[in-house]
């Protein structure tokens, strides 16, 4: 029998991406809301998007056998309160507000793990100094943000104000909608008088990032891959994905040991999840930076060069209830990764490559796949989604047999990729 899968905000790139998986073979994909009403959007109604979503499930005409989402908020909410609403397998959005609420989890985290810097819950409107005991450096970012939006690194009580003047500029564009969520939740009193617009003081933590990618069917935390995140020296913007880590044994079975205890203390189940830390190589220390209620989407591609299927697999098995198949190695690479050609300084973009010149790259460097972020006449500080100090022109994906091959063809692709960046700061 065919099982009919809704997935939100189904695009493109990632139908393209799920297509065609002998795991799924059985599995009829359909549209849930448009993706256009999900992400990169500029103001979120979740009661109307949940209205939406019901109606074209009941105007499907058909079964609904799982519903199921790969982006953040507000996907990461809708899926368990449509999956809920159904009695279709899905997390308990208590559990995924835990994940989510960054002040919330931090708390959580700290129930059962030490690996958590030192924290404190800031009034975005009121507080002019941080959270008693956290010292500077130190990291001010909203309750609810994504894609290290509106997150700030501080090193005194100047930049602490100034960040957040920043950030009440724009922390109602998520908060506001999520305090509906946060609404739906019975909440321990200290999270409730905080809301979704409130902001979290963490002392800085350095070292080198990793992510953990899980998932727990109901029988116990599953991990399918650990991946380093590389970050351009001297900042704390990604220069790369790198799967599978380089880590030490002993780091990952420490971070894994960690993950498992936090995820089955929040009791996050049914979908799969990412957890990032930190590991300094010259103290040894352990920090868990954040835990995301969803799998990454730009994994994908280096589970499926290196493992042979992406971790949407995973999701989608998740979502119908079933246990998870994931293979292990039997991709066409040893080693694979998502880079990022970011440029630090604004400017309006007065040449990208063309259509033609993409193509020809990857002609001539078979498995590498492009997606350019900033287009022709395009000022980059307009571009939607970046972090706070970077702009992002184009996302590189490749497979390789070791990680000095893994350079070597991402410096071939950039030099292959012209940009023209008028930094004068003329118009668009």
């Amino acid at each position: 029998m065919v099982a009919h899968v809704f997935v939100l905000g189904l695009d493109e790139r990632n139908l393209d991406t799920l297509r065609g998986l002998p795991a799924l073979s059985d599995c009829r994909l359909h549209p849930l809301l448009d993706v256009d009403r999900l992400v990169h959007v500029d103001g979120i109604d979740l009661p109307a998007l949940l209205e939406e979503a019901d109606r074209e499930l009941d105007a499907s005409g058909g079964p609904v056998d799982a519903i199921v989402g790969y982006w953040d908020f507000p996907v990461s909410s809708l899926v368990p309160m449509l999956c809920e609403r159904r009695g279709l397998p899905g997390a308990d959005l208590r559990a995924v507000v835990q994940c989510e609420h960054k002040y919330w989890s931090r708390v959580v985290q700290s129930e059962v793990i030490d690996e958590v810097p030192r924290f404190g819950l800031v009034d975005v409107d009121e507080d002019t100094a941080p959270p008693a005991g956290v010292r500077y450096p130190m990291w001010v970012k909203p309750v609810k943000s994504f894609s290290s939006q509106m997150a700030y690194r501080v090193t005194d009580d100047e930049e602490f104000r100034a960040a957040l003047g920043e950030i009440r500029e724009g922390i109602d564009k998520v908060g506001k909608p999520f305090e509906n969520v946060l609404a739906r939740i019975d909440l321990p009193a200290e999270i409730a008088d905080a809301g979704g617009r409130s902001c979290v003081a963490e002392e800085a933590v350095s070292g080198r990032q990793v992510t953990v990618e899980g998932y727990d069917p109901g029988d116990g935390v599953r991990v399918h891959g650990v991946i380093d995140s590389v970050q351009y020296p001297g900042t704390s913007s990604f220069l790369r994905y790198q799967y599978p880590s380089s880590l030490p044994e002993e780091v990952i079975r420490r971070i894994t040991d960690a993950t498992r205890r936090v995820i089955e203390h929040i009791g996050l189940r049914h979908v799969p999840f990412n957890v990032e830390f930190f590991w300094d190589e010259e103290s040894g220390a352990v920090h868990l930076l954040e835990i995301n209620a969803r799998h990454s989407q730009s994994h994908a591609p280096l589970f499926e060069d290196v493992d042979g299927a992406p971790n949407h697999q995973i999701l989608v098995q998740l979502g119908l209830g079933r246990d998870p198949d994931f293979p292990h190695r039997r991709g066409e690479h040893a080693v694979a990764g998502k880079w990022f050609y970011r440029t630090f300084e604004d400017g309006v973009v007065r040449r990208a490559p063309t259509a033609e010149e993409v193509a020809a790259v990857e002609s001539e460097h078979p498995g590498v796949r492009v997606h350019l972020m900033a287009e022709q006449g395009v000022r980059l500080s307009e571009l939607p989604d970046q972090d706070s100090y970077s702009y992002e022109l184009a996302h590189l994906y490749i497979g390789a047999a070791d990680p000095q091959r893994l350079q070597e063809e991402y410096e071939r692709c950039v030099h292959d990729l012209p940009f023209e960046i008028d930094r004068t700061g003329g118009t668009a």
